[in-house]
């Protein structure tokens, strides 16, 4: 993708729900406000989510497991972009018709950033740089 679609892509995020999962494990969900050349993310109206580590003994049946995640609100954030590896676009299916974006490399220069559709969601994958 080019620097100005690019551009276009981040600036069409601004204001929109953002999910954020960091290496340790927390998830944040708040209000996308910027980004920087260091991927750096600043979301307003914040809540962090601690998700618990998984549990030892997991039955072999597969069944689906409910997570109790402990959250506190933070409101303005600044999550540092080495510790990102996964922003997921919170909207509803409506919002998302016609955009046709899946498979598309977005970021800032130097980052490897996909941008794929997984269960009617936008997801960002971040990459090694």
């Amino acid at each position: 993708m080019e620097k100005a679609q690019a551009e276009d892509y981040l600036k069409s995020l601004l204001n929109k729900n953002l999910r954020i999962t960091t290496s340790d494990s927390r998830m944040f969900l708040g209000q996308f406000k910027c980004t920087d050349s260091d991927r750096n993310v600043i979301l307003a109206h914040t809540f962090e989510y601690r998700i618990p580590p998984p549990p030892k003994n997991l039955p072999e049946n597969k069944e689906p497991v409910t997570l109790d995640m402990t959250s506190r609100y933070l409101g303005l954030v600044v999550v540092p972009g080495q510790y990102i590896t996964k922003i997921e676009v919170e909207e509803f299916a409506s919002q998302m018709k016609g955009r046709g974006a899946s498979g598309s490399k977005i970021g800032t220069p130097g980052a490897n950033v996909v941008l794929r559709e997984e269960d009617g969601r936008h997801i960002l994958d971040l990459g090694p740089e």
